[in-house]
């Protein structure tokens, strides 16, 4: 296994990203169709309609969290500290942003989006570890 190998889950969550962009996008546009907002109101979003205020939200998410799964995919790689356990991690963190995000813009329950939150974020404090370690031993 390559180095590169730790752009796939990232290059996944990149995806992720685009594609909430998307469905907000969608719901904005059906809010609008539907009579339930008019284009100017989204310059200063103070009332989101409903219809899109959980793909905005999540879409907020995608800049949170998951900013330090980045660098920190990228730390591993510049570090060249990238193995099997880096690339698992990675790919179970992506997995669990994936969950989060069903949830989030589908039913929005939080007993099931904390928890798929929580996971991931401890799987990313796992991955950070894994830079401090390899940093303590010696880049």
């Amino acid at each position: 296994m390559t180095g590169e190998a730790i752009f796939w889950p990232l290059l996944l969550q990149v995806a992720l990203t685009y594609g909430v962009y998307g469905l907000a996008s969608s719901r904005r546009m059906a809010a609008i169709g539907a009579g339930e907002a008019k284009p100017g109101e989204f310059k200063i979003p103070t009332n989101e309609p409903e219809r899109s205020a959980t793909a905005i939200r999540n879409l907020s998410n995608q800049f949170e969290l998951p900013v330090l799964f980045y660098v920190c995919c990228l730390a591993l790689f510049t570090l060249g500290a990238v193995g099997t356990l880096a690339i698992v991690l990675a790919w179970a963190f992506v997995m669990s942003r994936i969950g989060h995000a069903y949830v989030h813009v589908t039913s929005n329950r939080l007993r099931l989006r904390r928890p798929a939150f929580i996971v991931g974020y401890f799987l990313l404090m796992a991955m950070w570890a894994l830079v401090v370690v390899r940093l303590i031993n010696g880049a």
